[in-house]
């Protein structure tokens, strides 16, 4: 029997992350969850609190869970911040935040975590990436632009770090029933009416589940992908490929 992976995710306290950082839990693999907040006591998930705009802190939570588990096999980046509106609608501030949230706190994490990889053996990295790096949606401009730049960094990190031993993939979900996706709709004049419009807009006709998208994270980052790398897979109802006709 092999040796249970060692995993870590980042924002695995909540949504995409916590479903994914439960999944590897049920496979018997030790997790670290690095985020903000605790997950739920319940999971088996252990935690470091972590602000992926820390580059200090950063280090010290991926050491100090390497240290606990006996080193890290799996890194899973899942940490973002969403953004609204068009080009005109962010000022400086807001595009330089979100990021350093997007892009550079998984490049800070990343970094932190590769001398434990190189170790591995079986090493993984899996980016959670957007829909939006492939597909224009409406009012996204700012989270276009950083999930764009995580498909091309994913696709660089598997360029580099291929003969080290350690394959890098992304997840490319679409609108997913999350706590952000349920703040968006708690804020909107009709929150029952734009759910409907959102579920619409993705051929298979409803919202993505935090734990579809898990599976397919689960999957990348196992051995059974081992010939898979510099792969961006699509857990998004069709909506990047599929163009169907009206119903009549």
């Amino acid at each position: 029997m092999s040796e249970p992976l060692k995993v870590l995710v980042t924002g695995g306290s909540s949504g995409i992350g916590l479903a994914t950082a439960r999944r590897f839990v049920e496979d018997g693999a030790q997790v670290y969850s690095l985020d903000l907040q605790p997950p739920p006591e319940d999971g088996g998930i252990r935690w470091v609190a972590t602000d992926v705009g820390d580059d200090a802190a950063v280090r010290s939570a991926v050491e100090q869970a390497a240290a606990a588990m006996g080193g890290i096999d799996v890194l899973v980046n899942n940490t973002g911040i969403g953004a609204q509106g068009t080009v005109e609608d962010n000022d400086d501030a807001e595009w330089h935040h979100v990021f350093d949230v997007n892009v550079v706190g998984m490049v800070r994490v990343s970094r932190a975590a590769l001398p434990y990889l190189r170790h591995s053996g079986r090493a993984a990295i899996v980016n959670t990436c957007s829909i939006v790096a492939t597909a224009g949606l409406p009012q996204r401009a700012l989270y276009s632009a950083t999930k764009g730049a995580v498909l091309s960094l994913t696709l660089a990190m598997a360029t580099d770090h291929l003969r080290e031993g350690i394959r890098v993939n992304c997840v490319n979900p679409g609108t997913a029933d999350t706590p952000w996706i349920g703040r968006l709709l708690d804020a909107a004049p009709d929150p029952q009416a734009e759910r409907a419009a959102l579920a619409a807009r993705q051929p298979l006709g409803r919202l993505v589940t935090a734990e579809e998208v898990a599976e397919a994270i689960v999957y990348l980052a196992s051995p059974r992908a081992g010939s898979t790398t510099g792969t961006s897979l699509a857990v998004d109802g069709g909506m990047q490929g599929l163009r169907l006709r009206p119903v009549q």
